[in-house]
């Protein structure tokens, strides 16, 4: 028996989802960023499985998350493989598998998940996401409709482009979840989130628009929409001041912080690649400190996050790269430098800064912002709950207040970018920062002034930790070839070594025998009695180094 202590929302969470008769295979659990839906899905899982054995798949939104996932699952005995492939099989050795919304919807991928996921327990992370395209939400449909339960999480219970989710309650067109418990209820508990305060820079921007013209404008201004685009764009672009003001301003925040808790870091979210690359160097350069960079091009990035969030360096730049989910919860200070002015996007950035950490007195974080009305409203808004509506308000519904479809248009309907052939038109003349106005998120929701030096009082630690109500016994659960290792290790890390060792002795076989590399690794194979390497499990991979080393050793007596 293993024991999980939960907070009180998971708990209750559990409770409501454990009471789900078998004719009830779906449940949608909606918790703000930070909140724990990790440990509270897996506590789930193991419950689920202790009542009958049965595949475990977790879709979870990035690849990055994928592994985050695999080691979380280790720490409550369950053993996970996030390097699962359509072809691969599935090893012995463990619980099941980790895949992406984005590998669920490729080639012939939903197809083959439809029979791995046949009458097993399915865990849909940020389920939205199955929403982003058409191809998503068919292939989601496709690939978990089998699936004997299906436990849905979502920090973001909406879409901005009201895309229907698979696996969602609708009632009159809005979707309903069966728990939620919101960035506000987390306040209140304590010990679970953190306040953040929102410094909104004003500015005065100039540029060149695509048509030509030249205009000015502060963030106080009404435009157009593409009057909005261009002012926030202008501001962000390092061609003006605006933006290197504010990440000094940062910067000075983050070094009294970490004066207090030398290992806090920030993030900026950055435009585009080039953008976080000229910011990181303006960083470096003009702060004088260092900065990384991770993009999605970058097949590297998943390991610089890993070794960012167990590191003590001051500041990661990244576009989109660090977004829901990604567990770093040192990060104290971020910068809103992206053009992505969506609500969506918004709350998931702003859900990396809120993580609670255990034993530390100060826990406040801020999340610098250009004071873009758009912006400034999914500030003010951090604590409401939003339902994900279906419905769409078209040009001419009576609901509209003016009937100006740009006025009436939702924020975060409003264009984020410029087509290439008007980027290549833009150009800024000056962005000077001005004014700044800072708000909060506290327990009360009320808004709190603050200034550099000047501490709130402390935060209360949770009150909730000898609860005995809040422990819940779990039977382990073996996988199909036994127990899980001894090691403190998950059986995906002990893997990725040993095949990491398979792969340098199969080099050093090539390289000896002249054999090609598919030949040299089918004799492998052949010598371990393996059929592929992607099931295999440690003990094969052990035996297959085993056999080639002896197999080695015997072509080098040979040759004398």
């Amino acid at each position: 028996m293993t024991a999980v202590r939960l907070r009180p929302w998971q708990r209750a969470a559990f409770d409501a989802f454990s009471a789900l008769s078998d004719d009830e295979p779906n449940f949608l659990a909606v918790a703000t960023p930070g909140a724990g839906k990790t440990t509270f899905a897996l506590t789930c899982a193991r419950w689920a499985l202790s009542q009958q054995r049965r595949r475990v798949v977790v879709v979870a939104p990035t690849s990055h998350l994928k592994v985050q996932w695999s080691l979380a699952a280790h720490r409550l005995g369950l053993q996970l493989d996030p390097d699962w492939t359509p072809g691969g099989g599935i090893a012995k050795d463990v619980h099941g598998i980790v895949t992406t919304f984005q590998q669920v919807a490729t080639g012939d991928t939903a197809n083959v998940l439809k029979g791995v996921a046949h009458d097993a327990f399915v865990i849909l992370d940020e389920l939205h996401h199955a929403g982003d395209e058409r191809a998503w939400g068919d292939s989601v449909r496709l690939a978990f409709s089998g699936a004997h339960r299906r436990l849905c999480l979502s920090g973001t219970p909406f879409r901005s482009d009201t895309a229907s989710i698979p696996f969602v309650r609708y009632d009159d067109g809005q979707a309903f979840a069966d728990y939620e418990y919101g960035y506000g209820d987390a306040l209140r508990d304590g010990g679970v989130v953190r306040p953040v305060y929102f410094p909104r820079i004003d500015g005065n921007m100039e540029w060149s628009a695509p048509d030509g013209s030249v205009l000015s404008a502060s963030f106080q201004d009404e435009l157009d929409r593409d009057g909005m685009s261009q002012r926030l764009r202008a501001a962000l672009s390092l061609d003006g001041e605006w933006l290197p003001h504010v990440l000094e301003q940062a910067h000075e925040r983050l070094m009294y912080i970490r004066d207090q808790q030398p290992t806090a870091g920030g993030l900026v979210m950055a435009m585009d690649q080039e953008h976080a690359h000229a910011i990181a160097r303006l960083i470096r350069t003009r702060l004088g400190t260092p900065a990384d960079v991770v993009v999605s091009d970058d097949p590297g990035a998943s390991k610089k996050i890993s070794e960012f969030a167990k590191s003590d360096a001051p500041w990661l730049v990244s576009v989109r790269m660090v977004s829901e989910g990604v567990d770093i919860p040192r990060l104290r200070i971020g910068v809103y430098a992206s053009t992505v002015s969506t609500e969506l996007f918004f709350r998931q950035a702003v859900g990396r800064f809120v993580r609670w950490q255990t034993g530390q007195p100060s826990q406040k974080a801020f999340v610098y912002l250009p004071d873009d009305p758009r912006l400034r409203s999914h500030a003010f808004q951090i604590m409401e709950s939003r339902r994900h509506v279906l419905r769409r308000f078209e040009i001419g519904d009576e609901l509209t207040e003016t009937g100006d479809p740009e006025k009436d248009a939702p924020f975060d309907e409003v264009p984020q970018d410029f087509p290439p052939e008007q980027l290549s038109l833009f150009s800024v003349l000056s962005a000077v920062a001005t004014g700044m106005q800072i708000h909060a998120m506290t327990p009360s929701g009320i808004a709190i002034p603050f200034e550099l030096g000047v501490d709130e009082p402390e935060l209360p630690e949770p009150h909730f930790e000898d609860d005995p109500l809040l422990e819940l016994d779990l039977a382990d659960i073996p996988t199909d070839a036994g127990w899980g290792p001894d090691s403190g290790r998950s059986v995906f890390e002990i893997k990725e070594e040993l095949r990491e060792r398979n792969a340098v002795l199969a080099k050093r076989l090539v390289d000896f025998t002249g054999w090609s590399h598919g030949r040299v690794n089918g004799e492998m194979n052949r010598l371990a009695s393996v059929i592929a390497v992607p099931s295999a499990t440690t003990d094969q991979l052990e035996r297959r180094l085993r056999k080639s080393e002896e197999w080695l050793a015997q072509l080098r007596k040979r040759r004398g």
